[in-house]
C-alpha cells in the first residue's frame, strides 16, 4: 500500500497524472520506470518465527506480488477517495461472479437491471439459482421506483451504466439511495466509462466492476477484471477472493498496468471519434436511431451529463427495417470494422444483436435491425467511408 503521504499526494493529482504516476516506485525498482513482472508462487521466510507469524509483505503468489500491488495502487488512485481496495480477477465475468458470491448467500434476493451483460444473467439464472439466491430483473429506468421491488431479504442491486448493448442510462444515485435505506449493497458494471469518466464509488456505488479486458488493457490482448470497493464492501470482496482462490496471471497484470498508463489519451480519442461517428450516423437515411447517451437527443443524456465526464467509443444503432440478408451484406462489405466480440481495443468492431430473447422486465422493440459499434483509433474519415460501403451493400440487399 502507499504511505499516507503518497495517498494524500495522489488524491490531489488530476486523473491523467495519477494514471501515469500511481503504483510506481522507481527507487525500489532500481531506477527502472516500470515495476518488474514477478512470476512466483513460493515466498521464502528468513526465520521460523517469521514463518509461524506469516510475517512479510508478500506471503504467497496467489495473494499478491509487487506487480499486482502496483496495479492495485494505480487503480485505487483513479477510483477516488472512496476506494478501500481493488481486487484483480482473470476476466471481467470472473470479477462479476466473484462479487456476487462475496455479497450473497442462500436465501438472499438480488435485483439486477434488465439490460445487464448477458453472461451476468446466465450466472444468476444458473449458479446462483442452484445455490438458493433469487434474482429479480428491473427496468433500468426505474430510478427511485425500485423501492417497490425490495424485500426483507434483498441484499444487493446490480446496475450497468449505460446498459449493455441498448445503452439505457440508469439514475445510479437515486437507486443507491433507496438500496442503502434497505441495507443493500450497490454493484455497478462500470466497464463502458471506466473510473476516468465515471467514478462509481463517488455516486453511491459500493462495488465497481470492470472488464479490464476492454479499455484498461486497450489492445485486445488480455482477459482481465477488476473489483473496486468502498470500506463497507471491501472486507467481503477480499475474503471471497482469498477463499475462492481468484488471481490473475503476472503477464496479464503487467499488460493491464501498461494499458492503464495510456488510458486517458486513448479514451479521449475514443470519446471524440465515437461522438463524431454517432452524429454522422444519426444523419444517415439507413439509420432510424442512434443509442448513445452522450448525444443530446438520447433519453439518458441528462443523467450522463450530470454523472459522467466523458463517453467511450461503444454505442449502438437501429437500422431501418430490412431483411437479414441486407444486414449481412453490410457486415460482409465493411473492412475496417471487424466482426468480433469484446471491445475497448484500438480497432473498430461491429456485431448484430437482439436483446428480445432474454429481456424479462422490459420489451425490446427497437423498430429495426440493431448493430453495436465500437469506434477504435482509426481515422474517422476512413471509418465513414468503410460504413458507406456497407450501407451501399445494405441498400442493395
Amino acid at each position: 500500500m502507499n504511505s499516507s503521504s503518497d495517498k494524500e499526494r495522489s488524491s490531489l493529482q488530476k486523473a491523467e497524472t495519477a494514471l501515469v504516476t500511481a503504483g510506481r516506485d522507481t527507487k525500489a525498482q532500481h531506477g527502472f520506470v516500470n515495476p518488474p513482472v514477478v512470476h512466483g508462487s513460493t515466498v521464502l521466510y528468513p526465520t521460523a518465527d517469521d514463518l509461524h507469524a506469516h510475517r512479510g509483505e508478500f506471503q504467497y503468489g496467489r495473494h499478491g506480488t509487487p506487480t499486482t500491488k502496483a496495479l492495485q495502487e494505480a487503480m485505487m488512485a483513479i477510483e477516488g477517495p472512496h476506494c478501500a481496495g481493488v481486487g484483480l480477477a482473470p476476466s471481467g465475468l470472473s470479477a462479476i461472479t466473484t462479487t456476487l458470491l462475496a455479497v450473497l448467500k442462500a436465501g438472499d434476493h438480488l435485483l439486477i437491471c434488465d439490460n445487464a451483460y448477458r453472461p451476468t444473467r446466465n450466472f444468476c439464472n444458473g449458479i446462483l439459482a442452484r445455490y438458493g439466491v433469487e434474482t429479480t430483473y428491473f427496468d433500468s429506468l426505474i430510478g427511485a421506483g425500485i423501492a417497490d421491488l425490495f424485500r426483507p431479504n434483498t441484499r444487493a442491486v446490480l446496475v450497468e451504466a449505460p446498459g449493455s448493448q441498448s445503452f439505457e442510462m440508469p439514475d445510479i444515485p437515486a437507486i443507491a439511495a433507496v438500496a442503502h435505506r434497505h441495507n443493500a449493497l450497490v454493484i455497478d458494471d462500470n466497464t463502458w466509462a471506466t473510473p476516468l469518466f465515471h467514478r462509481s464509488l463517488d455516486h453511491g456505488v459500493d462495488i465497481s466492476i470492470q472488464a479490464a479486458t476492454k479499455y484498461i488493457g486497450g489492445h485486445s490482448d488480455i482477459m482481465f477484471g477488476t473489483i473496486s470497493a468502498n470500506a463497507k464492501a471491501w472486507p467481503l470482496i477480499a475474503e471471497a477472493i482469498r477463499l475462492l482462490g481468484v488471481c490473475a496471471g503476472p503477464d496479464d497484470v503487467f499488460l493491464a498496468l501498461r494499458g492503464l498508463r495510456t488510458l486517458a489519451v486513448r479514451l479521449a480519442q475514443h470519446h471524440q471519434s465515437g461522438l463524431e461517428m454517432a452524429r454522422w450516423l444519426a444523419g444517415r437515411p439507413e439509420v432510424i436511431k442512434v443509442l448513445h447517451p452522450a448525444l443530446e437527443s438520447d433519453p439518458g443524456h441528462a443523467i450522463w451529463k450530470r454523472d459522467f465526464t466523458g463517453a467511450s467509443g461503444l454505442f449502438s444503432i437501429v437500422l431501418k427495417p430490412a431483411p437479414q440478408k441486407a444486414v449481412d451484406a453490410l457486415l460482409d462489405a465493411v473492412k475496417l470494422f471487424g466482426m468480433g466480440f469484446s471491445w475497448g481495443g484500438f480497432e473498430s468492431l461491429v456485431i448484430p444483436f437482439d436483446c428480445g430473447p432474454y429481456r424479462t422486465a422490459t420489451k425490446w422493440a427497437p423498430g429495426g435491425p440493431t448493430l453495436r459499434l465500437h469506434i477504435g483509433l482509426e481515422n474517422v474519415g476512413d471509418l465513414k467511408a468503410d460504413l458507406e460501403r456497407g450501407f451501399e451493400a445494405f441498400n442493395a440487399g
